[in-house]
C-alpha cells in the first residue's frame, strides 16, 4: 500500500475520532472540517443534501442506502443516473432536481432555496464565484477537492459523517485497500518496458482530450494496473488531435463513458487511429458506466481497477469480475445484479471483438 494512501487512512481515523469526541461533547451535533479547512456544524444528520460535484450524487446514494436524502444535483449527475443502472435501482432518483446548478458548477440560488437543503456540497479551490452565492444565502456548504483516491476517501468520509452513517465508509475503504494492495503486489515485478502504453481519452466526439501524469486519476490507475500513460508528457488535461495519438501509437486505448454515442468503432473506422497498435491488436475499450462512470474516482473504483488489470495483464489476474460486481452492488446499493445488468454496465455489446473481453462473458 502506498505511503499516500496510508496517510489518507490516518486522516480518516483522525477525522473519525475527532467527530466522535465532538458528538460526545455536544449531543447530536456533527462537526466536519472540509477541504478548505472550514468547519461545518450540523445539529443533526443531514436529511436533505445537494451535490454539485458530479460523482458525489451516486456517492450519497451509496452511503445512505437510497436516494431519499438527495434533493438536488448537477445535470451531468442526473444524466449518469438516467443512462446508467442507478435509475433502475432507485427510480425516484431520475426525478431529483438538477436546476440547482449549471454544468459549469455555478449555483442557482433560487433553486437551491426551493429544495431547502441541510447541506450543499460544492467544489473547493475553483474560485469564490461558485461558493460565495451559496454561503451568502445562509446555506451550510461543504467544500471538497477531487481527483485522487486519497481525496475521494476523505470527502466520502465527510459525507458519511454528515448523514449520520460514519460506519459505512470503513467498509468501503477496507474493500479499496484489499483490491489496491492485491494489484500493486502482482504488478510490482513487471519491468517498465513491459508495461503497455495506455491512452485514456476523456473526450472523443466534441473534442479529443487526454491528461498527463500530474494530477490525473486515469494516469494513476493506469500505473496501478501495470500500464504507462501514453500521454504522460502533457501538462494537465489538453486537447489533442489524431496525429498526436498516431505519434504516441498507444498499445491500449480507453474511451470515456461520458459520451453515450461513443464506441470502439470510433477508433477502428478512423483512417488514422485504425493504424495504431491498439486498433491493430483490438485493444480498444469503452470505460464502463455503473452506479457512476468508472473513469473518475467513485465508490465503485475498485471494480475499475480489477477490470483494467484483467485487460492489461490477463496472465497475472484471475478476478471473476461478474462475481465481484455482484458482491459490490449488494454492498453498495443492496441490489442483486442480473447478467443483463452486468452486460449493460461493462458495455459488452459496444466492445466489439476487443481482445480479452470474452473473459467477462456470462458463463
Amino acid at each position: 500500500m502506498s505511503d499516500r494512501i496510508r496517510s489518507g487512512n490516518r486522516w480518516l481515523l483522525g477525522a473519525g475520532l475527532a467527530l466522535a469526541f465532538a458528538g460526545a461533547a455536544v449531543a447530536e451535533e456533527i462537526v466536519i472540517t472540509d477541504h478548505e479547512n472550514r468547519e461545518i456544524r450540523l445539529d443533526a444528520p443531514a436529511s436533505r443534501i445537494v451535490t454539485i460535484p458530479m460523482p458525489l450524487a451516486s456517492g450519497v446514494i451509496a452511503l445512505s442506502g437510497g436516494a431519499d436524502r438527495l434533493v438536488g444535483l448537477n445535470p451531468l449527475s442526473l444524466t449518469a443516473i438516467r443512462e446508467g443502472i442507478l435509475g433502475k435501482i432507485f427510480p425516484d432518483a431520475v426525478n431529483i432536481s438538477d436546476a440547482v446548478t449549471g454544468t459549469d458548477f455555478v449555483p442557482n440560488v433560487e433553486a437551491l432555496a426551493a429544495v431547502n437543503p441541510d447541506l450543499v456540497v460544492q467544489w473547493a479551490g475553483r474560485g469564490p464565484e461558485i461558493v460565495d452565492p451559496i454561503v451568502n444565502a445562509g446555506l451550510n456548504t461543504l467544500l471538497i477537492k477531487y481527483g485522487t483516491e486519497e481525496l475521494t476517501r476523505q470527502y466520502m468520509t465527510m459525507v458519511a459523517t454528515a448523514i449520520g452513517k460514519p460506519e459505512r465508509i470503513a467498509e468501503l475503504v477496507d474493500w479499496s485497500d484489499v483490491v489496491q494492495h492485491d494489484i500493486e503486489a502482482k504488478v510490482a515485478s513487471i519491468p517498465q518496458d513491459e508495461r503497455p502504453n495506455v491512452l485514456y481519452l476523456g473526450r472523443s466526439l466534441s473534442d479529443i482530450t487526454a491528461a498527463g501524469d500530474t494530477g490525473s486519476y486515469s494516469s494513476w490507475y493506469i500505473a496501478l494496473t501495470g500500464g504507462r500513460n501514453a500521454a504522460a508528457e502533457l501538462d494537465g488535461t489538453s486537447s489533442i488531435n489524431r496525429e498526436q495519438i498516431a505519434q504516441w501509437d498507444p498499445e491500449v486505448i480507453l474511451l470515456n463513458s461520458f459520451e453515450p454515442n461513443l464506441d470502439v468503432n470510433w477508433v477502428y473506422d478512423d483512417p488514422i487511429l485504425s493504424l495504431t497498435k491498439a486498433a491493430q491488436q483490438h485493444r480498444v475499450y469503452k470505460m464502463p458506466l455503473g452506479g457512476y462512470r468508472w473513469d473518475p474516482p467513485s465508490q465503485e473504483s475498485p471494480l475499475t481497477w480489477m477490470w483494467l488489470a484483467e485487460l492489461l495483464h490477463p496472465e497475472l489476474f484471475d478476478y471473476d469480475l461478474r462475481a465481484e460486481m455482484t458482491k459490490a452492488y449488494k454492498t453498495l446499493y443492496n441490489y442483486q445484479l442480473t447478467e443483463a445488468d452486468i452486460d449493460g454496465i461493462i458495455w459488452t455489446a459496444q466492445q466489439g471483438d476487443s481482445l480479452g473481453y470474452d473473459q467477462f462473458a456470462a458463463q
